[in-house]
């Protein structure tokens, strides 16, 4: 019979590293490291962080932006995921050196500093045109439907919105009409009905905020569109596994090293 050595995969380790060794020329995190910190005017970010004389330390926007991007390019499109790698994945925590922020400092990171992080893109951009991997000569341009985090139930025209709204109200009162009908009703069962009492005025109250807070949309043809309660900017559309609420992503690349030079999420079907 035949004699391998072990396979020791799956066990523990112990070892000595050094983060900077980790990180390769050539690689995809090297590339990024050196972007983000040498080429990258990140000014507009100490203006956010003016705690010098008070608060507590701040994670270096050089670090929050290499792990987020970091963890973009392996699909780690959720905050969480991110911050757990910092924790036990070798090239994150050498890419953040070993600076493990929480997963709120990440999610908070991207929601507040989208106007300071918009402009970088701009910069890379000018950064690919410096090394010559933009050629300029074709171009192209390719979408794909995108989920939003909405529900499709909340979609309608303002008109449809306002005969949900009194459906609603109907229903609420409903409840309260067989409550003085049948005064004999278990204590459980009048809990229950409360319950959903409340829920169907939350929801009226939602409707009625929105429609008083926004304007209608209209389509090309001049005629009301169906509107988001949830997410106002996306829209219902079709794909092949059915209908959903979101955007259409739209991308423009340069055909030299395929280098994405513009992106946009509609809220229509428009491209």
């Amino acid at each position: 019979m035949a004699n391998y050595k072990p396979d020791l995969s799956c066990q523990n380790k112990f070892i000595p590293i050094n983060f900077s060794e980790q990180i390769l020329p050539g690689t995809f995190e090297y590339a990024l490291c050196y972007i983000v910190e040498n080429k990258l005017d990140l000014s507009g970010f100490d203006a956010w962080y003016n705690n010098d004389k008070t608060g507590a330390a701040a994670y270096p926007p050089t670090v929050m932006l290499k792990i987020i991007l970091l963890g973009y390019a392996h699909g780690f499109i959720r905050s969480r995921r991110i911050a757990k790698a910092c924790e036990n994945n070798i090239l994150f925590m050498s890419v953040s050196g070993d600076i493990q922020p929480h997963y709120t400092s990440i999610a908070g990171f991207v929601a507040k500093m989208h106007e300071q992080i918009e402009p970088l893109f701009t910069q890379v951009l000018m950064v690919c045109d410096e090394e010559g991997l933009i050629g300029r000569n074709m171009f192209a341009i390719d979408g794909c439907k995108l989920k939003s985090n909405a529900s499709k139930e909340w979609s309608g025209t303002f008109d449809e919105l306002g005969r949900k709204k009194a459906k609603l109200e109907r229903a609420s009162k409903r409840i309260i009409e067989r409550h003085q009908s049948q005064d004999g009703l278990g204590e459980e069962l009048i809990t229950q009905d409360l319950k959903q009492k409340e829920k169907l005025d939350k929801s009226a109250d939602k409707i009625t905020e929105f429609l008083a807070t926004h304007e209608e949309k209209t389509g090309s043809k001049g005629k009301p569109v169906k509107s988001n309660i949830t997410d106002p900017d996306s829209a219902k559309m079709t794909t092949s596994k059915g209908t959903i609420q979101g955007y259409n992503g739209i991308a423009i690349n340069d055909d030299k090293h395929q280098i994405i030079l513009q992106a946009q999420a509609w809220g229509s079907l428009r491209c």
